[in-house]
């Protein structure tokens, strides 16, 4: 526990957490901060590709945790001490009200990632059953009570969202990106987070960003699959970490009595949240796929 909010013993220490308050943020940090299972991964992916101008080099040899490190994990501060590049990529789960005061005064570029909450709390529960650091998951609707009460490893959904978001008004050095808007059109987030860190890319480096931080090209990179990480810490038989990659996989999980728990919930401590979510979007490859269908069907009649 830390200020009221649980952390995976595994990766965490009262020091570790206590350093990264206190942070000495430079001005060419980039930070991307998310809640868990919010599509951490795929940013710290699109940022690395962006800073290498499409190159999959680096993200193709060295591990996501070594490249962007987590700021609150115990060997963030040795990972950052012997790496020299610029700029430094952070990652944070860490909520606003905790890490706020470090940022004060620092021009760091902010990326905060986050994604439709059911979604979220679907794919955190199926984390939770392949990573022996977490506590057991129990049940899903043990699991979705936790979540709706901010009881959860790293706190409060709600609290981090409207934490983080409610500083895009007076933060302009913060850039807030959906997963969803990254399923939608990858090549338009990819640009748009490229102007965010004033690194302008052509349309062939674009396309190559675009092609090596696919759901598909990531889930099969060892780099970023956490398929590297012993059984002991993550157990691979119980589930992949890159699981489906999709939006709206909560239909598949919550019933309908869980929906409208959800949804009385979410609209009581979102009340004063002007938000808005995405709650099923198709992918790009369906999206061609169908219209592909639509052409066959149209050229055999």
């Amino acid at each position: 526990m830390f200020n009221g909010i649980s952390f995976p013993g595994h990766l965490h220490t009262q020091e570790s957490l206590e350093l990264a308050l206190k942070f000495p943020f430079r001005d060419t940090d980039i930070l991307i901060v998310s809640y868990p299972k919010s599509g951490t991964t795929w940013m710290q992916e699109i940022v690395s590709l962006i800073s290498s101008r499409g190159d999959p080099h680096l993200t193709h040899t060295v591990p996501n945790w070594a490249r962007a490190p987590w700021l609150e994990q115990y060997y963030c501060a040795a990972v950052l001490e012997t790496s020299s590049t610029v700029p430094r990529v952070i990652t944070t789960h860490l909520p606003h009200h905790l890490l706020g005061p470090a940022l004060q005064g620092s021009r760091a570029k902010v990326i905060y990632v986050s994604r439709n909450p059911k979604d979220v709390v679907v794919s955190f529960y199926h984390f939770h059953k392949m990573a022996n650091f977490l506590p057991d998951a129990g049940t899903f609707p043990e699991f979705l009570n936790r979540f709706l009460e901010g009881t959860l490893c790293f706190g409060s959904w709600f609290d981090h969202i409207k934490g983080w978001t409610s500083e895009t008004a007076t933060m302009n050095n913060l850039l807030h990106i959906t997963y969803e808007e990254m399923l939608l059109d990858l090549h338009g987030a990819i640009k748009r987070v490229s102007s965010f860190l004033q690194c302008p890319l052509v349309d062939d480096e674009v396309n190559n960003c675009v092609q090596h931080c696919s759901f598909s090209s990531m889930k099969n990179n060892k780099m970023v699959n956490y398929t590297m990480v012993p059984d002991d810490i993550m157990d691979h038989s119980k589930g992949s970490f890159m699981r489906k990659g999709k939006t709206g996989d909560w239909k598949n999980m919550f019933t309908e009595e869980q929906n409208q728990y959800f949804e009385s919930t979410f609209k009581s401590k979102m009340q004063d949240c002007t938000l808005e979510f995405v709650w099923e979007v198709q992918d790009e490859e369906e999206t061609h796929a169908k219209e592909k269908s639509c052409v066959n069907s149209t050229n055999i009649q």
